[in-house]
């Protein structure tokens, strides 16, 4: 039988869970199971682009960052359902908590789906997380991958973007050379792994630029775009503007295309 850092062997419900996890523990096997197919259902019932409306908190990558995560939500006002919260993917992968990290964000969203919404990064894919670290992480915590291909499982039925209001498009990556309407994207099939290119890939892949329109990524995935397309874009789809996350910003938040 597997046990969380604390030592609690399963047979907890959500709230519990959610208590666990907020103090930087994993559950045990069993229940992180329950976990994320009580997710999964809940993300199935959700679209290509969730609606959103404001006030709501934007937030970037956290990479597996447990306890900038927490310092996250103190600084945006609370936990959920306090303040409500759009998580632009990247969850997992290169910090030493991408379990727990998970773990929390999959809790309030069982307990609180309508105050929380997750957008599926690049990292939330079986092939990437073999990489750079969230499978080697959940192996060594469980002792087998079962707990990983559950997660990945949930990450199959994440939302690919978010629309705040109508009007404000929140995405892992940036745009597609293949989509130029909204509708374009809530057609996308999105239960599978992120593959390796099409309008799926460059959601979660590509960046803004400083190239006339597009030009190719040196990620090896996705694309580069310039003001001229997202200009375009936000135009068509009657946008003010587009919120994404992808790229490490010192600041802690910047302006890389004046697009309007």
């Amino acid at each position: 039988m597997s046990v969380g850092e604390s030592g609690s062997t399963s047979g907890g419900g959500p709230d519990e869970w959610l208590e666990m996890a907020k103090k930087c523990k994993y559950l045990p096997e069993s229940d992180m199971k329950r976990l994320c197919e009580l997710v999964k259902e809940c993300l199935m019932e959700e679209s290509n682009i969730q609606p959103v409306t404001s006030p709501v908190t934007v937030c970037g990558d956290i990479h597996g960052q447990f306890y900038d995560l927490i310092e996250l939500f103190k600084v945006g006002g609370g936990f959920p359902p306090d303040i409500n919260y759009v998580f632009l993917g990247d969850f997992v992968d290169r910090g030493y908590f991408s379990l727990e990290t998970f773990t929390l964000l999959m809790c309030l969203k069982a307990k609180y789906p309508s105050h929380i919404t997750l957008v599926r990064g690049n990292h939330e894919s079986r092939q990437i997380t073999q990489v750079y670290g969230f499978y080697e992480e959940c192996q060594t915590k469980y002792g087998n991958a079962s707990v990983w291909k559950s997660c990945c499982q949930v990450f199959d039925f994440l939302a690919l973007a978010a629309i705040i209001d109508g009007k404000v498009l929140c995405v892992h990556g940036g745009l597609s050379p293949e989509i130029r309407t909204l509708d374009q994207i809530r057609v996308v099939a999105r239960a599978q792994e992120i593959p390796h290119e099409g309008a799926f890939c460059d959601l979660v892949w590509s960046d803004p630029e400083d190239v006339d329109t597009w030009a190719v990524s040196p990620r090896g995935a996705g694309w580069l775009f310039g003001d001229k397309v997202a200009t375009e874009f936000n135009h068509v789809n009657n946008l003010t503007l587009i919120a994404r996350a992808h790229q490490l910003v010192n600041e802690g938040y910047k302006v890389s295309l004046l697009a309007a």
